[in-house]
């Protein structure tokens, strides 16, 4: 998808269509996080503590069921 910077006041921006905000669950008060690796602008929105730690004790908790299976598959 190309996408073109839009004139707000003296800066630029930049419209993300609605179904990548949803996809991504981003809301307008969803903190977002902007960087670059020297060629690409990256976005990532700010996710709380909260969720990341009940996202890694899910991961563990697969691992942990499946180690197993995923080292075959890693193979």
């Amino acid at each position: 998808m190309k996408k073109m910077l839009i004139k707000h006041g003296n800066s630029l921006a930049l419209v993300i269509d609605k179904p990548i905000l949803e996809m991504l669950q981003i809301s307008a008060d969803t903190p977002l996080e902007i960087s670059t690796n020297g060629d690409q602008l990256l976005v990532t929105p700010c996710r709380d503590k909260t969720r990341q730690k009940k996202i890694e004790a899910s991961l563990e908790k697969i691992n942990a069921k499946f180690e197993d299976d995923l080292r075959r598959l890693a193979q």
